[in-house]
């Protein structure tokens, strides 16, 4: 109880800053949400709010919001959304709820990076460890990013999927396995690709089980949680075909990520190349694509085993860069897990080349964008251009965090090479 008030009293006026910021900026700049949400660095055809307005109204109209091929995303948002009043007529109420939902993430961080897990895991611990930075900070970095404060006013429903994910990871730090997993569920539910997390979420729960009623065998409690989760996204998706009365969603919700059907420009690597793809190569390189996506999981979680936060903050690096349709809200979610691993900062090596790649591209892409859709004076190509030094930014931060991590472990395991020039071959 004492823990838990001062929790409260550490972060209450954190939290009431942030969410003062977002009310200012919705009531005082009342074009600024309608003008973020039609940025392609922000919605995707599988987060925008004006898609999710469309199959609001179709719903509350009686007809299938998925009829048109405009609405794709997950149905039981409807009913969510229909319980507020008219977004156009009363935006407040969803300003509300998003500014909620932030600091929900934020409390979610601020549990992660009290817990300790990055530096002090059950098989491994930094000689770094008290290099770390508190909780108040980590949940400070994210709520004043940029990009946060971004995401929340163009009001795009991948921030549900960043709540859901950072819940089952504070969840599973906490020694709490099954409502980790319901979690997830619903962030699988939500955008498919969260499913992938799986792995490495099983071997952190595993770790952090409490003594009380630990289970020794990782099968075993590896076999469980996967039982968990096929329930329960079976229980979402029962929900869900009992609320459209069809199996309509799954094409319209799923399949347009597995088979990317919508080409709408975004920050990612996807679209251009599958623009330019002739019809006879597209499954191919569609299996291509998902399949190294894909790949990373298994390595990583046996490779870096004795951490397996770490192994879940470099996959979200990795799907902020190859996933379908991702957007800045997917890199805000890997920038806001970066911080908890301050112990190993001073072994990164390109941290300013990365910054500055991303900062560069991050100013000239919507310039590159305008140039292309308004001003006529370029081409697709200028803003696929700077889509790639954006992701060879995030690919940059990815990489050197990843050498950042084994260099911390294989020092811990030779300590006679602290601080020792080393070659990679």
């Amino acid at each position: 109880m004492n823990h838990g008030k001062m929790h409260l009293q550490e972060t209450a006026g954190l939290y009431a800053a942030a969410a003062l910021l977002r009310l200012i900026l919705f009531t005082f700049f009342p074009e600024l949400p309608n003008l973020l949400t039609d940025r392609v660095e922000i919605s995707t055809p599988v987060t925008s709010f004006k898609r999710l307005q469309e199959g609001l109204f179709l719903y509350n109209h009686n007809v299938s919001p998925y009829d048109g091929g405009v609405y794709h995303q997950a149905p039981l948002l409807l009913p969510l959304f229909s319980l507020l009043p008219d977004p156009s007529a009363y935006p407040i109420f969803a300003y509300v709820l998003y500014i909620i939902i932030d600091l929900l993430s934020a409390d979610a961080l601020y549990k992660i990076a009290e817990s300790g897990e990055a530096a002090v895991s059950r098989l491994f611990t930094s000689a770094r460890k008290e290099r770390r930075w508190s909780g108040y900070i980590v949940a400070a970095l994210f709520l004043f990013n940029p990009f946060t404060i971004a995401t929340c006013i163009a009001r795009p429903t991948n921030v549900f999927t960043t709540c859901a994910i950072l819940h089952a990871i504070a969840k599973a730090v906490s020694g709490n396995p099954f409502t980790s997993m319901l979690a997830l569920s619903f962030a699988t539910y939500l955008s498919m690709y969260p499913v992938l997390l799986l792995p490495p979420l099983i071997l952190l729960a595993y770790d952090r089980q409490h003594a009380s009623n630990r289970t020794t065998s990782l099968s075993q409690f590896a076999g469980i949680n996967v039982v968990i989760v096929t329930l329960c996204l079976s229980a979402l998706l029962l929900g869900s075909y009992l609320l459209t009365g069809s199996w309509e969603f799954v094409a319209s919700t799923y399949g347009i990520q597995l088979t990317l059907t919508d080409l709408t420009p975004n920050v990612g690597l996807w679209w251009y190349f599958f623009v330019e793809m002739f019809d006879s190569f597209r499954a191919f390189f569609l299996a291509v694509f998902w399949l190294h996506l894909s790949c990373y999981v298994g390595g990583l979680s046996v490779r870096i085993r004795p951490q397996p936060l770490a192994v879940l903050t470099i996959l979200l690096g990795i799907f902020a860069i190859f996933k379908p349709y991702p957007s800045i809200a997917d890199t805000n979610l890997f920038l806001a897990m970066v911080p908890l691993f301050r112990h190993v900062f001073p072994l990164m090596r390109y941290t300013f080349v990365t910054a500055s790649t991303v900062l560069y591209s991050s100013f000239l892409g919507p310039s590159f964008y305008y140039l292309w859709i308004y001003a006529g004076s370029g081409n697709a190509n200028f803003f696929y251009a700077i889509t790639l030094v954006w992701s060879l930014g995030q690919s940059l931060l990815v990489s050197d965090l990843t050498f950042a991590l084994l260099r911390d472990e294989w020092e811990v395991e030779r300590p006679e090479m602290v601080g020792k020039e080393i070659r990679q071959i």
